[in-house]
Formats: C-alpha cells, structure tokens, sequence
C-alpha cells in the first residue's frame, strides 16, 4: 500500500497544477464508457517501476468496451458512482503456475469521488487535467472466486468541452473475503488501469452564455456571471434591467444613460442630448429667452411670441397694425379698417376708370386684344389695396348691329373682364358685371373713332 501510495503522489507531481472545472452542481451525472487493464501481481511488495510493466502484468481487455460507470454530483465536490468491468486474464502472479489458462475477470463497484480541481488541476504539455480520487466497496467474480474488495481510486478529467472529456483512473482493489484456504488468483490484491470517455449531463443553459438555468437569474438572454446571468448589452457595469439606457453605456447617477450634452440631463430626458440646454427647456436651449426652445424658435436670437414661432410680429407697410392684423399688409392704412385704407383715393378710383376704358375687345367678340391683360394688371394692382372696396364692371358697345345684339355682347364683355380679376385673387364677391349695350355712348357713332371709343368698358367704384 505505501508503495501505492508513492505512485500516486508521484504521479500528481509529474503533471503540473493549474485550474479547471469538474463535474459539478450544473451537470451533475457523468456516463464514463472505455476499456481497462487488470493487474493481479500487483501487491504491497510490487516495486514501483512493476506497476507500469504492461507487458509482463497488464492484462488488457481485448473490447475497446470493456468497462463503464454512471455518478452523480451530490455536493461538496463529492459524487457518488456506481460501474462495472469486464476482462481476461492470461497474466498471473509469479508462482500461480496458471500459464496459458485464461479465466474471465468481473467487477461491479460502487464509489465515493472526491474532485480535487478547486485546489489545484494537472498540466501535461499544455493539456489541463482535473484530478479526483475515490473509495469505495466493490465485488469480484474471479474464476470460481468471487468476493468483497475494498477499493481506492485516483484518477483524473480532461475535458475537450463542457459535455465530452477523458477519463484516466487507477485503481488499488484489496479482497476482504476468506475463500476458505483456496489459492488466491489475485493475491488478495489487484490495480485495475482504465481509460474512458466521459460525458457530462443533466445542467441547462437554455441562453448558451455558461451559466446554468438553475442559477440564471436571466435563462433565456445571454448575461455575465458577475450579474447572475443576465446582460449588460452596453457594457457600462449596470445590467440592462436597471439600465434606463441598455443599448447606450452611460453613468450610475443616470441610471446608466449617458448626458452627452453635459447639461445635467441625461440622454434619455434631454430632448436636445447633443446641444447643452435647460432643465426647464427640457434639456433644449433658448439663446433669446423668449420661452421657446432654440429648435423650435424661427428667430432664436430675438424674442418673440410664441404665435409667431419666436419671432417678432412684422409691420410690413409701418402702419402700426402688425402684418398678422393687417388685411392691407403692403398698404398703409388705418387700425380702425385693420390696417387698410378706409377707402380708395380719387387718384386712385380715376385711374382706374381711365385704365378700364383702355381695355380693347375683337370685333364683336370677347376675347381682349393684345395688350389689354397688362391694362387689366394695372387695375388689379389697385384694386388689391383696397380689399374692402367693391368695384362694378361696367360693358358698352357702339350702335352696329341689333340692339339686343348689342345689350348681350356688352354683359358678355364686362363678364370677361370680372373674370379675368377674380382669375387674379379678387374675390368675386367685391365684383359685379353689367352691360348697357349701345345706351350709354361716350362719342358719336357716326365715325369710326366715335365707334372705338363707344366699344368699351368701364370700371366704377362703388361707394
């Protein structure tokens, strides 16, 4: 035994020491399935390099299946196991005088594993191994012997991932059982060497981030260990269920949102986050403090009224009636007429009739000649200062033709002339249209300039 015990110290010092994980409170059932070698010469006189002469001692099971074990993870590191082998041995003790007889060899054992991998792991050129070592009861079927052993393990992990590794163990079997004088095939003592593969299961980690769903506070979003599973997509130390802003790193004193602005106001309340502003802006500045935030003001260095989107209301014509008040706008005109004049200057309603009688017809048709659309644009620039004011168009003709000829072509002409105005934003409602036909001549019908002068129409004022 002592020398038992060298070999496994030994063993443990020849590999190195560094950190991994073992089977563990997440998957805690390991299935381990491999092949094994037996060794009945092994004994407490067995000197140390014998324990390795595979040739000489090892009987080597021929099925590559030829051992398996189940345990469970039961805490504190412990897991307790059950497993069981099978073999043939060919290689007995010197002096058992069984050469070339071959009898089968069974095991079933029962363990008690201890991991070792919180204290320290084992590195063999750069490969990381868990060690553990065990105790435990077993019962051999040996030939016709069968019997009691008491066994003692050590063993260790390496694992290619989180579910599948490799398993090494060695294991010192000691036969309690009085065969009743019978020769020991075993001695009394045997190592059974083994190696498996081993698979981890039973722990779910539905979020993949290695955090069992046991202790994942958060299960189905990926986290970080330090926030029992849950994230902190911004990165910012706050996990993003106390995180006001989880997509944007930001501050403690903000919930975790940043202020970019640097205003005192975070991300997430400023509504101007890239411009400093003012708490009771929002966050938004207001250069001319006229109560109107900088982006919504159209005149953000002159105050002004809200109505007017922060800018002044504008006097255009400096009639003291501000543009928005003002139904004369261009015009100067008086408060008492909002801003208009209070009716049209003589200059202005003479013009207009001058203008008017310039407007010039084809023969016995409505259609003006040219040049009478820019007379008629004249008449629309004054009529147009006086919004209030109504206007009467007024058709006539000369004596050729019939008189209803006449009485219809005139209503016709003055008709087209209103139209033209109101075509030139003068409501319809200020204009009326009438014709006199050949009653009203201003010129004799005799000549053909009298004529001329009679086909016309006149613009009149109505007071």
């Amino acid at each position: 035994m002592k020398k038992f015990y060298t070999l496994l110290l030994t063993t443990m010092l020849i590999f190195g020491f560094t950190n991994l994980n073992a089977q563990d409170k997440n998957n805690k059932w390991q299935f381990s399935f491999g092949t094994n070698a037996v060794d009945v010469e092994a004994d407490s006189d067995t000197q140390f390099a014998d324990y390795f002469d595979v040739k000489q001692n090892w009987n080597v099971a021929k099925s590559p299946l030829s051992m398996f074990s189940v345990s469970r993870y039961i805490g504190d590191n412990l897991s307790l196991g059950l497993g069981g082998s099978i073999n043939s041995i060919s290689k007995y003790a010197t002096g058992a005088e069984l050469s070339g007889v071959t009898n089968d060899y069974f095991s079933v054992d029962a363990m008690l594993k201890y991991d070792l991998s919180d204290v320290f792991t084992i590195k063999l050129l750069s490969t990381e191994f868990e060690p553990f070592v065990g105790l435990g009861p077993g019962w051999t079927w040996f030939d016709e012997q069968d019997g009691l052993t008491g066994n003692l393990s050590v063993g260790v992990n390496h694992w290619f991932n989180d579910v599948f590794g490799l398993t090494l163990m060695a294991e010192y079997k000691n036969n309690y059982d009085n065969v009743g004088g019978a020769m020991l095939l075993d001695e009394g003592e045997t190592m059974r060497w083994s190696a498996s593969l081993s698979v981890k299961f039973g722990g779910t980690d539905t979020d993949g981030d290695g955090i069992y769903d046991e202790y994942d506070v958060c299960p189905d979003v990926a986290g970080l260990e330090q926030f029992e599973g849950c994230p902190d997509s911004d990165n910012d130390g706050i996990k993003d269920s106390e995180d006001d802003c989880p997509m944007l790193a930001g501050l403690i004193e903000y919930n975790g949102c940043p202020d970019t602005d640097g205003d005192g106001i975070s991300d997430n309340k400023d509504r101007c986050p890239k411009v400093a502003g003012l708490e009771s802006m929002g966050g938004c500045p207001d250069s001319d403090s006229d109560g109107i935030t900088d982006g919504k003001d159209s005149c953000p260095k002159v105050a002004g009224p809200r109505a007017n989107r922060g800018c002044p209301w504008p006097d255009s014509d400096g009639d003291s009636v501000v543009d928005k008040d003002d139904n004369c706008p261009d015009v100067p005109g008086t408060v008492a007429n909002n801003g208009c004049p209070e009716k049209p200057t003589e200059e202005d309603v003479e013009e207009i009739v001058e203008l008017s009688i310039e407007i010039q017809f084809g023969f016995g048709s409505t259609t003006f000649k040219d040049g009478a659309s820019d007379v008629l644009d004249k008449i629309v620039s004054i009529i147009l200062k006086y919004p209030d004011a109504k206007f009467r168009v007024e058709g006539h003709t000369d004596s050729i033709g019939t008189k209803d000829y006449n009485q219809t072509l005139s209503q016709r002409r003055a008709k087209a002339v209103v139209d033209y105005l109101t075509s030139r934003n003068i409501s319809s409602d200020r204009l009326s249209a009438r014709g006199y036909g050949e009653d009203n001549p201003i010129d004799s019908n005799v000549t053909r300039r009298g004529r001329a002068k009679n086909r016309r129409v006149e613009i009149i004022f109505k007071n």
